[in-house]
């Protein structure tokens, strides 16, 4: 694992600019696939688990929170699903925040998704 892999991975990525091709172009697009439903979580997940990408990973701990969080609230009638619209937007900008090329924690639950699955 490189050196800035290590430092996205321990924070101190936020004090710095945005990151090296290498990093971004390992990891951008396993990012961006990790949001296109279950199957393209997995896909990613599998193909992240060897050569671990800390921006991939990053972004697959989003997407997960995300995915479960749109599970657990599609059982709940009416209110489950306004619930669910706000996980749409919270996807629709992590979607963003990955083809940016730059770490963007969703609003409210970010911090804490990248805190519970961080052995993703």
């Amino acid at each position: 694992m490189s050196e800035e892999n290590k430092n996205f991975e321990d924070g101190t990525y936020q004090n710095g600019p945005k990151y090296s091709n290498e990093v971004l172009k390992d990891g951008k697009t396993l990012a961006i696939i990790a949001h296109m439903t279950i199957i393209g979580w997995l896909i990613a997940f599998v193909m992240n688990h060897n050569a671990k990408n800390a921006y991939a990973s990053f972004y697959i701990r989003q997407s997960l929170g995300i995915m479960l969080g749109i599970l657990i609230f599609s059982f709940v009638p009416v209110i489950g699903w306004i619930v669910n619209v706000g996980f749409f937007i919270l996807w629709i900008i992590s979607l963003i925040g990955s083809l940016s090329g730059e770490l963007r924690h969703i609003p409210f639950l970010g911090n804490q998704f990248q805190e519970w699955f961080h052995s993703f």
